[in-house]
C-alpha cells in the first residue's frame, strides 16, 4: 500500500523528539474549564454507558433486540453459563465446597465474571472512550464532535487553527487503555486502517490527523517508526495521557484519575478481580438457578446444600 500523503496541517519544526507532530501551539485553546460536577457527571455516566455496553458484547446482545428476544438470550446463557461452571471446574470436590450453603446468584455471578474476564478489560476500554468524548463535547474547544463510533475512530472532532491559511483540522482519536492494549505486530494494521478511514471520509474538507489516544500511560506523544526509522504514517500519532487529557478535557491526567476513583468510591463502584464488574443480568442468573434447580443442586432457599451431589455434578458423575 503506497504510504499517505503528509497533510497539511500545522507541525513542529524544532526538537528531535517532536519534530512533525501537530502543533498545539497554532490550534485555538481551551477558554473553558469543565466543572468538577460536570466531570463527575461525566464519569458516572462513562461508568453506566460502558457496563451496558459490555453486558450487551459479552452476550452477544444485537444492539436493537427487542425485550422478548433479550429474555430468549438470557434463558440460553444461564444454561451455558451452568455447564461452563462444569466444564471449567478445577477441582469438583474443593469447588463443592466452597459453594456450601451460598446462593446460588453468588455463584452465578462469580462464574459470569470468571467466564467474562477478558471482556471485562474491555470495560475500562470502554469508560475511556465515553469520558473523551463527552469531555471533548463540554469543553467548547472544538468545533464539532462526532457521535461514538463502531468503527477504527471511535470519534473525531474539528479544531480551529491559528492564523494557519484560515483552517481548521479534523482530528480522528481512536482511545485504548495502554500501548500494550495492541500487540507490536497489530500496530501497522491499526495506524493502516485509522488513516484509511480519515482519508475516505466522505464528510471530511480539511486536513486530518490520526490519533491513538492512551488513557492510562504517563508520557507526551511520539509517531510510531519501523525498525529501519521511517514512520508508518506521518500522519498518525500516539497521545500519552499526560497530552491526550489536556488536549481533550483541559484537566491534567492525574485529575483525570482522581475524579475516576472519586467517582467510583461515591457510587460504591467496587474493583474485583481487577476490573470494574460488568452486571449481571437478573434473567439470566434466575435461569441457572432454574437450571440448578433441575438437577436438585439448590434448596427451596437456593442454596447448595449438599457439597456431595455438587462435587458429583462438577465431576461429570451426575449427568
Amino acid at each position: 500500500m503506497a504510504a499517505a500523503v503528509a497533510q497539511d496541517y500545522p507541525r513542529i519544526s524544532e526538537g528531535k523528539d517532536f519534530a512533525g507532530l501537530l502543533d498545539e501551539r497554532k490550534l485555538v485553546p481551551h477558554t473553558h474549564k469543565i466543572s468538577s460536577s460536570k466531570v463527575r457527571q461525566i464519569i458516572s455516566d462513562a461508568v453506566k454507558n460502558a457496563n451496558r455496553k459490555a453486558s450487551r458484547v459479552i452476550l452477544n446482545i444485537p444492539e436493537k433486540s427487542t425485550d422478548a428476544e433479550m429474555r430468549n438470550i438470557f434463558l440460553k446463557e444461564g444454561r451455558k453459563l451452568l455447564e461452563y461452571f462444569r466444564q471449567y471446574c478445577g477441582d469438583p470436590p474443593a469447588t463443592a465446597y466452597q459453594c456450601l450453603d451460598r446462593h446460588y446468584s453468588e455463584v452465578a455471578a462469580e462464574q459470569f465474571r470468571n467466564r467474562t474476564l477478558q471482556k471485562e478489560r474491555m470495560n475500562s476500554g470502554w469508560r475511556y472512550q465515553f469520558m473523551a468524548h463527552d469531555c471533548a463535547q463540554a469543553s467548547r474547544r472544538f468545533v464539532t464532535v462526532s457521535q461514538l463510533a463502531t468503527a477504527e475512530a471511535d470519534f473525531n472532532v474539528t479544531i480551529g487553527t491559528k492564523n494557519f491559511h484560515k483552517r481548521k483540522i479534523n482530528i480522528y482519536v481512536s482511545v485504548k487503555n495502554r500501548t500494550n492494549t495492541m500487540g507490536g505486530q497489530d500496530w501497522p494494521k491499526a495506524i493502516a486502517a485509522l488513516e484509511a478511514m480519515a482519508k475516505n471520509d466522505p464528510n471530511r474538507s480539511e486536513p486530518y490527523v490520526c490519533v491513538f489516544g492512551i488513557a492510562m500511560e504517563r508520557g507526551t506523544r511520539y509517531m510510531k517508526a519501523k525498525r529501519r526509522g521511517n514512520y508508518y504514517s506521518v500522519n498518525t500519532e500516539i497521545w500519552l495521557s499526560d497530552f491526550f487529557w489536556p488536549f481533550f478535557a483541559n484537566y491534567s491526567y492525574e485529575e483525570i484519575m482522581n475524579a475516576v476513583l472519586d467517582a467510583l468510591m461515591e457510587e460504591g463502584q467496587r474493583v474485583e478481580s481487577a476490573t470494574i464488574g460488568v452486571s449481571v443480568p437478573k434473567e439470566l442468573i434466575e435461569s441457572f438457578g432454574d437450571w440448578c434447580r433441575k438437577y436438585n443442586l439448590i434448596d427451596d432457599g437456593g442454596r447448595f446444600p449438599d457439597a456431595r451431589r455438587l462435587a458429583m455434578f462438577l465431576g461429570g458423575i451426575i449427568t
